[in-house]
């Protein structure tokens, strides 16, 4: 059984920045991709960020500028670097990995003050 242990959310104020993590409990390599989603209340899960094995990455639209995604394989752990925060990133994080099946991270919260 894959776990996925995501940490770094808080409360930050807008223009502030936040570091995720996410730690799986086996090699990084044993997935196809890995990636941060996130929801906020009353919406859809959306895609954040992905990071393929070989370091491949793809940052949604919103975000690209501000966020940032990279893997440290030596430590199964993926990172989510979120800089010029805005509170409309205010959500509960996920961390997903894809083999032939998906795994999901419990989820972190990021809350972002105006």
């Amino acid at each position: 059984q894959v776990q996925l242990v995501e940490s770094g959310g808080g409360l930050v104020p807008a223009g502030g920045s936040l570091r995720l993590s996410c730690t799986a409990s086996r090699s990084l390599f044993s997935f196809n991709v890995m990636a941060w989603y996130r929801q906020a209340p009353g919406k859809q899960r959306e895609l954040v960020a992905a990071i393929a094995t070989g370091g491949a990455t793809n940052i949604a639209d919103s975000m690209k500028g501000r966020f940032t995604i990279s893997r440290d394989n030596a430590k199964n752990t993926v990172y989510l670097q979120m800089n010029s925060l805005r509170p409309e990133d205010t959500a509960v994080y996920y961390c997903n990995a894809i083999t032939f099946e998906a795994y999901w991270g419990q989820g972190t919260q990021v809350t972002v003050s105006s």
